[in-house]
């Protein structure tokens, strides 16, 4: 699929998350109650097909559109781009778009029992007219492989049990003992986004057993991710959604991510760990293990078979159109009182992707709560 080249064209994928059956204009005075979160058709205004929604999951499906096609939100949506968008016209290809949600949510009904089989992505691939014919380039080509979201087990031969692959990544970080000595951590660097040549000021914190954050200082607003041990959110520098809670399998997704931060219990925390047949990342060959949580996540990690540190893990929501994919790279490791920790983060989502460079990770120290709770736009 072609990817953004540029900043504003980023901008317009992260608007488009917000686009697509339904558009921008917050809803005024809609009171939520508090035993759930606000839905889509509550939070913005002409939500007529993607209704029931909670706002996290109907972003990442405007993302997988997005994804799907190539296509960003001035696609779609009159004015996007503009001092003056107009988020609640019906313009023909956002009506074309509804009604290719309503048939492959016919298509996986009558078909496939309701199962998400079919998505966007199984017939555009990137493009926004999908080929009925294969190329015959492709067909005696180099094989394009798209990896299945759900690997199948492996075993026999040389291969590891998923428990002497988290056992060895445990002893390549420096061992239980090491691991359980570290209760916090806070790392100050900078991070790039994609597609940008200047690098912004940011900052990864944690605390033991499963707060985490991370804050890029961008000059239009701060970035953040945080997870407070329950709830996480997400917030963005756009007046729109300046930021929104996460639930379910996004929800379980961002408690990963803190539970990375301190490794030890990983291993607990899935259902159904089995090693997957071995992948190459970055040239390098991986041990693959796969494991699902109890909200529908799917989460896959790649770990280097020689050091046994963790390279890749790519994690999947659930959403009303498909899975929505995380997947965060860890290398440079060094070691930070005895124990390996990665210095460099590249985390791509489905808006985006910024690359971390840590220089400094300081262990044990005092992390503000608040640094975990609901962000606060700072004043810009």
């Amino acid at each position: 699929m072609k990817l953004p080249m540029n900043r504003s064209i980023i901008i317009g994928v992260i608007a488009l998350l917000i686009g697509v059956a339904a558009t921008l204009a917050f809803a005024q005075d809609r009171a939520q109650p508090a035993s759930r979160p606000p839905m889509a058709e509550e939070v913005f205004k002409n939500v007529t097909v993607l209704k029931g929604l909670p706002v996290d999951e109907f972003m990442g499906t405007m993302g997988l559109f997005s994804a799907a096609l190539s296509v960003c939100c001035g696609d779609c949506h009159v004015g996007a781009g503009s001092t003056n968008p107009h988020w609640d016209a019906d313009p023909p290809k956002k009506q074309v778009a509804r009604k290719m949600i309503q048939m492959v949510n016919a298509i996986n009904r009558d078909n496939f029992g309701g199962v998400k089989i079919v998505t966007c992505w199984t017939c555009h691939r990137g493009s926004t007219a999908p080929s009925g014919t294969p190329p015959m380039d492709m067909i005696y080509g180099e094989p394009v492989i798209y990896p299945s979201d759900v690997l199948p087990a492996a075993s026999g031969g040389n291969l590891l049990t998923a428990d002497q692959v988290f056992d060895k990544y445990i002893q390549a970080l420096g061992g239980a003992q090491r691991l359980a000595a570290h209760t916090s951590w806070a790392g100050k660097g900078t991070a790039t986004l994609y597609g940008e040549i200047d690098a912004y000021p940011a900052e990864i914190s944690a605390k033991a057993p499963n707060q985490f954050a991370m804050i890029i200082h961008e000059t239009d607003g701060d970035m953040a991710r945080t997870y407070d041990g329950r709830n996480g959110w997400v917030m963005l520098p756009l007046n729109a959604v300046s930021e929104y809670p996460l639930n379910a399998g996004m929800l379980e997704g961002a408690k990963l991510d803190a539970q990375l931060a301190f490794p030890a219990g990983i291993k607990q925390s899935l259902n159904n760990l089995h090693t997957s047949f071995p992948a190459t990342v970055d040239g390098h060959a991986t041990n693959v293990v796969q494991g699902n949580g109890a909200s529908g996540l799917v989460v896959t990690f790649f770990f280097d078979a020689q050091s046994g540190l963790l390279t890749r893990v790519i994690r999947y929501a659930n959403s009303a159109v498909g899975r929505v994919p995380t997947q965060i790279d860890f290398s440079d490791y060094r070691p930070v009182d005895g124990v390996m920790m990665p210095f460099k983060w590249n985390y791509s989502w489905i808006s985006g992707r910024e690359d971390y460079s840590l220089t400094e990770i300081q262990p044990n120290v005092a992390v503000d709560a608040a640094k975990f709770a609901k962000p606060v736009q700072r004043a810009r």
